[in-house]
């Protein structure tokens, strides 16, 4: 992956095993980031114990740090949609926010969360949207399926009654 020089402001996505962690860059390597206490970099049980609490702790970091040997990639994947603050803004809103400890949900409060409040004012995460639109695609086709088995199941019990 062709990773693109960061610029002040810029959403870093970090590919962590089975989720994205994310930060926001604010200068000479360093990121800004929403850290539960178990955001580790290289962590693979970290999402997992990320949900067992519901703290977390902003921290400057240097990306290759909280990257570790994770692969990441600038994202502004909202810039069509919300218009960025300035880029001095979104810095000096990050840092004045380095070390404070802040309510963290997986579902409402998270690291994605965190970064889009502070690039754009607003506060989303497309992981939490697409894992809420999967599972409710998924309990649908299951509930066909299970109205179907059973619809195919009185049908059969019909059939064998008749002959």
């Amino acid at each position: 992956m062709a990773l693109a020089r960061p610029k002040l402001g810029d959403l870093i996505e970090i590919f962590r095993f089975g989720y994205e962690h994310w930060a926001i860059y604010v200068g000479d390597g360093y990121v800004v980031h929403l850290a539960p206490p178990s955001e580790i970099a290289v962590a693979g049980a970290s999402s997992v114990l990320s949900a067992l609490t519901n703290k977390a702790i902003v921290k400057k970091e240097l990306l290759s740090v909280v990257a570790g040997g994770d692969e990441y990639q600038v994202n502004n994947k909202h810039d069509d949609k919300y218009p960025p603050l300035p880029s001095n803004k979104i810095v000096r809103r990050a840092e004045e926010m380095v070390g404070r400890v802040l309510h963290y949900s997986l579902t409402r409060d998270n690291c994605e969360h965190f970064v889009n409040e502070l690039r754009y004012g607003v506060s989303r995460s497309d992981q939490v949207t697409d894992a809420v639109t999967t599972a409710g695609v998924t309990i649908g086709v299951l509930g066909v399926l299970a109205v179907a088995g059973i619809m195919g199941t009185m049908l059969s019990r019909s059939k064998q009654e008749e002959e």
